[in-house]
C-alpha cells in the first residue's frame, strides 16, 4: 500500500508555540465520526481555536498555506486517536516541529505521512525566534538528511529508522512487506529445500 512520500519540504511555517497540546485539542472527539480523512481539516483545533478568539495564531494571514507547524513541548499527548495526524495532514501540514512529542502521536504521525521533528531546546528557540522575526522565513525539513534548515542555520533531528524508510519510499508497513514478497517467497522456497 502507498502512503504519502516525504523527502523534503520547504515552506513558511505556522506558529502555535504551546506546550502539552493534547489530541482532543488537535481534533475534538465530536469530529471523530467522519469516514473521510480529508474532511477533518476544517475541524483542526476547533475548540482550541475558539479559546483564543481573534488572537488565534493559525488565523494570521501569514500562516495560510503553511506546510510546517511549529509547536511547543509534549505535542499530541492524551488519547491515542489517529485522527489527530489525519486532521493535520488534511489541513495541509507535512511536518510538525516540536521540542518533544507524545510517543503514540509520533507513531501515528509517521504512519500517515506527517513528519514529527523534535528539536533540542536551543535549536527550537532559534527557529521560533527566526520565524517570529520574519514570518516569511523559509523552513526546510529534509527527512533524507534529517535536518531542519532556516535562516542560514541547520539543526539535526532523527526519525526512527523503519518509519523514516517508509516515509522516504512512500509506503506504509504493509506496502513495505508487499514490495518484498518475491524475496520472502525465495527465502521460504530455500528454507523448504534445506535439511
Amino acid at each position: 500500500m502507498t502512503a504519502p512520500q516525504f523527502t523534503r519540504v520547504t515552506s513558511h511555517a505556522a506558529l502555535l508555540v504551546a506546550d502539552d497540546v493534547d489530541t482532543d485539542q488537535i481534533i475534538p472527539a465530536r469530529f471523530l465520526k467522519v469516514t473521510d480523512r480529508a474532511g477533518l481539516g476544517p475541524a483542526l483545533f476547533a475548540d482550541f481555536r475558539a479559546s483564543y478568539g481573534a488572537a488565534w495564531p493559525l488565523a494570521r494571514p501569514d500562516a495560510a498555506g503553511a506546510q510546517i507547524l511549529i509547536v511547543g513541548r509534549n505535542f499530541g499527548c492524551g488519547s491515542s486517536r489517529e485522527h489527530a495526524p489525519w486532521a493535520l495532514v488534511a489541513a495541509g501540514f507535512r511536518a510538525v516541529i516540536a521540542r518533544s512529542f507524545a510517543d503514540i502521536f509520533r507513531g501515528n504521525a509517521v504512519k500517515n505521512g506527517l513528519v514529527p521533528v523534535a528539536l533540542g531546546d536551543a535549536d527550537h528557540a532559534a527557529l521560533v525566534a527566526a520565524v517570529t522575526a520574519e514570518r516569511a522565513t523559509a523552513v526546510t525539513v529534509d527527512l533524507a538528511a534529517e535536518q531542519v534548515g532556516f535562516a542560514g542555520r541547520a539543526a539535526g533531528f532523527t526519525v526512527e529508522r523503519f518509519a523514516r524508510r517508509c516515509l522516504l519510499d512512500g509506503v506504509d508497513e504493509l506496502g513495505y512487506l508487499q514490495a518484498r514478497l518475491p524475496a520472502i517467497a525465495a527465502w521460504e522456497r530455500a528454507r523448504e529445500g534445506a535439511p
